[in-house]
């Protein structure tokens, strides 16, 4: 299981990876890409919109299933990742690059301090 030491990561299988400006990138686990299998669908949401933390902001389908997508922290979303409305399958081939899902500009910062790290998450798949 690929787990990059530079994200942090959600007991939910959500990663965010943190860039200037108090803005983040959002996605999948390798963990979560694999049990869901191939993925064929993936719902990103509009730019503008605000969620909470631990909110559903999308949704991912696969052969195997659908499952919702949490919001790590609370953010206002930049912009979704529109690549992935003709080439979901990137959020199996590189669910750490290409297959990111949506931008965010984080709305309390201090939220990612209590999110899991490479180590604590593994653990947590492992389960």
């Amino acid at each position: 299981m690929n787990l990059p030491d530079n994200l942090k990561y959600t007991s939910d299988h959500e990663w965010i990876k943190l860039l200037d400006n108090d803005e983040a990138i959002v996605g999948i686990t390798d963990f979560a890409q694999q049990s869901l299998g191939d993925i064929t669908f993936v719902e990103t949401p509009e730019q503008g919109d605000t969620f909470e933390k631990g909110a559903t902001f999308g949704v991912v389908e696969s052969v195997k299933a659908a499952s919702d997508l949490y919001m790590p922290v609370d953010g206002e979303v930049i912009e979704g990742n529109s690549a992935l409305e003709d080439a979901p399958e990137q959020v199996n081939q590189s669910p750490f690059g290409e297959g990111w899902i949506v931008k965010i500009r984080l709305l309390d910062v201090s939220q990612v301090e209590g999110l899991l790290d490479a180590s604590a998450y593994a653990e947590l798949a492992k389960e």
